[in-house]
């Protein structure tokens, strides 16, 4: 192959009916919300769900099985890993940029504090943040939702890693492999090895050079660049998950474990592999999940294998139900999605900012208050989705069409 263009012809198979997934992305934000809005508004209800599910960790990982479901094919069928990460780009960096400026202005205004660290190594905390792996680099979220997007970013790096590799289709496999090292060494393997004492601008620097350089091999229309690319990608990625996770292996484990899962129904519903080898391999990916929490999870492990059980049945029945049509509101909810998950910590923050102890409140308050809440949330999110998200998705589509490989494909109008 003389480059990593790719015909998408040679690569992937038509795409099911993806409006479920919509559906998906829907149920999982407003879950999260939930799980935030506890703190804040209900702090009783804490007490009532708390012991035996896991409501945010339920929701991203519904997030977590959508992401794996679309992303890699989003890259095969684009065939070209400069267009690929255009597109990621102008996806998500634009409304993160909003949001990160809102959690700023809330610190600076008092009504939210930071963490010290990212203070005191401003430099490093601000290059960590740029790469979205900062919750890989031990460096504090700005806004807490934003660890998801450490390993979002894990998962892109892995999913070109492979398809440059030409073992994208591997994905049931990678799963499988996922699942039985987090369930084999999840528990032993050290967190936050590489930056104990904290983001260090060192390490920062280091995961910035080898995931550039890794892009670059990736890009390149020669075989050995692209085959190093392909391997600084997965050593960074690997590396970073494995032994410097803010968050137990075992977990991080799972949650890639979950990803390429996904991966692999698309491809057995797609008609690219067998269901059976999806059913063994990807299908076994929730049983380990579940293992490692009883194995590993040092408090108890209930409300975590719930979440995995629900998340897991959730996504179950909206493949079994893709073919229905989606209500035009969880459409919109799961089109709007991506503000609804970053914005919405920053409005309970305001609201926290003024109930200083929500259970001496009445109940009939703080339920207005969280109809506000929710009303405001979905406004807010219509509105950065019309004035941020949905204009620079348009003019990343527009500038990705135009590479091909890193390169420009035409001077023509697009």
């Amino acid at each position: 192959m003389a480059n990593t263009e790719i015909s998408p012809a040679t690569v992937i198979h038509p795409r099911p009916r993806l409006g479920w997934l919509d559906a998906l992305r829907g149920v999982a934000a407003l879950v999260v919300v939930y799980e935030h809005a506890l703190n804040p508004l209900y702090p009783e209800l804490r007490g009532v769900t708390g012991p035996w599910f896991a409501a945010g960790w339920y929701g991203v990982i519904v997030f977590f099985l959508v992401s794996g479901y679309v992303i890699p094919a989003s890259l095969e069928r684009r065939g070209s890993v400069a267009g690929f990460w255009i597109g990621r780009g102008f996806r998500l960096y634009p409304l993160w940029a909003v949001v990160v400026g809102d959690a700023l202005l809330l610190a600076v205004t008092g009504i939210d504090g930071i963490h010290v660290w990212l203070t005191d190594r401003p430099v490093t905390a601000v290059l960590a943040h740029l790469t979205m792996l900062q919750d890989l680099l031990n460096a504090p979220n700005v806004v807490n939702v934003l660890w998801t997007l450490s390993y979002e970013m894990a998962f892109y790096l892995l999913a070109t890693a492979l398809f440059v590799a030409g073992r994208h289709r591997r994905s049931a496999e990678v799963a499988a492999g996922f699942g039985v090292l987090a369930v084999a060494a999840g528990g032993v393997l050290p967190m936050t090895l590489l930056t104990r004492t904290g983001p260090t601008l060192a390490t920062t620097l280091a995961a910035i050079a080898l995931a550039g350089c890794g892009l670059a091999g990736a890009l390149s229309s020669r075989a050995v660049a692209r085959r190093a690319g392909a391997v600084a990608l997965a050593v960074l990625t690997l590396g970073l998950i494995a032994v410097n996770s803010r968050i137990p292996a075992w977990q991080s484990l799972t949650i890639l474990a979950t990803m390429f899962a996904g991966t692999a129904l698309y491809r057995a519903e797609a008609g690219q592999i067998s269901w059976r080898r999806a059913g063994l391999l990807a299908g076994g990916v929730p049983v380990a999940a579940v293992a490692a929490a009883m194995l590993w999870h040092t408090e108890d492990p209930l409300p975590w294998v719930v979440a995995i059980v629900a998340a897991w049945a959730t996504f179950a029945a909206g493949m079994l139900l893709a073919h229905r049509d989606v209500p035009a509101l969880w459409a919109w909810l799961g089109t709007v999605s991506y503000s609804v998950y970053l914005i919405h910590p920053i409005l309970l923050e305001i609201v926290d900012g003024f109930l200083d102890d929500p259970a001496a409140v009445a109940w009939p308050y703080r339920a207005g208050l969280g109809v506000l809440v929710v009303a405001a949330l979905l406004g807010c999110a219509a509105l950065t989705y019309r004035i941020v998200e949905a204009p620079a998705q348009r003019l990343g589509r527009r500038i990705a069409s135009r590479y091909q490989d890193g390169r420009p494909m035409s001077r023509q109008r697009v």
